[in-house]
């Protein structure tokens, strides 16, 4: 008699950045986790409202929090005579991302100071007294070569174990969604290249990732018809869905967290969400 087939196993991170950057995007965090599909959030730690995201995380000990690392449109951990080669006079990153990574890549005198501006917004996150979900980077630096590469010498020092690898479907997105055409095909190549180029160092030092990780290609448009649709073909195996949740900017991604119909159809399809640390 033949066996019955096993059931396709899916699970979901669910994931908000830019947790601490405003006190509006705090409550749509909260509020997303609490009454809807939200799962983990990525915290800035030089921001503004981040002592009060730390608050709130702590009365809500199932949310998983990672660091959001920024190095590029937010504040730096360290004083800018520190850090020069990287910040203006007050503190502040560059919020030109192709003249950054650039910078980044082709001097190698901003190399230490990268490495210690990553540690130190690493030893503000530890020192909340929050596990550490995960890591990711503020549109996603960290798996720009020269950060990256900090990121896994300095992994077990820094306490990294779970990485977001920006791996969002090209063909998959074009069946979910429409318009953005260059956008959506640049950022295609330009993330599988580098997730690409980072899963082998993930692997030799036992850093997990989920296989893929869908947002990227939305570009602020994670809308309810949106994830209604992902959760619909969402893949076998490990995924993650970011976004941007507020309760102004960008309201619609909240409110795709908070829809009782997303609610209904990832449980309807037996879609496992999980934190980074189920991994």
């Amino acid at each position: 008699m033949q066996a019955p087939a096993t059931a396709v196993r899916r699970r979901l991170v669910v994931n908000a950045d830019d947790f601490g950057r405003s006190d509006s995007i705090n409550e749509a965090v909260i509020r997303a986790h609490q009454e809807g599909v939200l799962t983990t959030a990525s915290l800035m730690v030089n921001e503004p409202a981040c002592a009060r995201a730390v608050e709130l995380a702590r009365q809500n000990p199932r949310l998983g929090v990672g660091l959001h690392l920024t190095l590029l449109c937010g504040r730096s951990a360290l004083s800018p005579h520190k850090i020069p080669g990287l910040v203006n006079g007050q503190g502040e990153f560059s919020t030109k991302p192709t003249a950054t990574g650039f910078r980044y890549f082709c001097l190698p005198s901003l190399r230490e100071q990268l490495r210690a501006e990553i540690h130190a917004q690493f030893e503000k996150f530890h020192r909340t007294g929050l596990k550490l979900d995960h890591v990711n980077g503020h549109l996603h630096l960290h798996l720009h070569p020269t950060v990256f590469r900090v990121l896994m010498r300095d992994a077990e020092e820094l306490g990294v174990s779970r990485v977001r690898l920006t791996f969002d479907p090209f063909w998959l997105n074009l069946r979910l969604a429409s318009g953005q055409w260059i956008y959506r095909f640049t950022h295609a190549v330009l993330f599988h290249l580098l997730s690409a180029r980072a899963r082998p160092a993930c692997a030799r030092r036992a850093v997990g990732h989920t296989r893929r990780v869908f947002g990227l290609l939305q570009n602020a448009r994670v809308d309810e018809s949106y994830v209604l649709g992902l959760l619909q073909h969402l893949p076998a195996g490990d995924s993650e869905l970011y976004s941007h949740p507020s309760l102004d900017e960008f309201r619609s991604e909240f409110e795709a967290l908070i829809s009782p119909r997303v609610r209904q159809r990832a449980k309807s399809l037996g879609i496992e969400l999980i934190r980074y640390e189920d991994l």
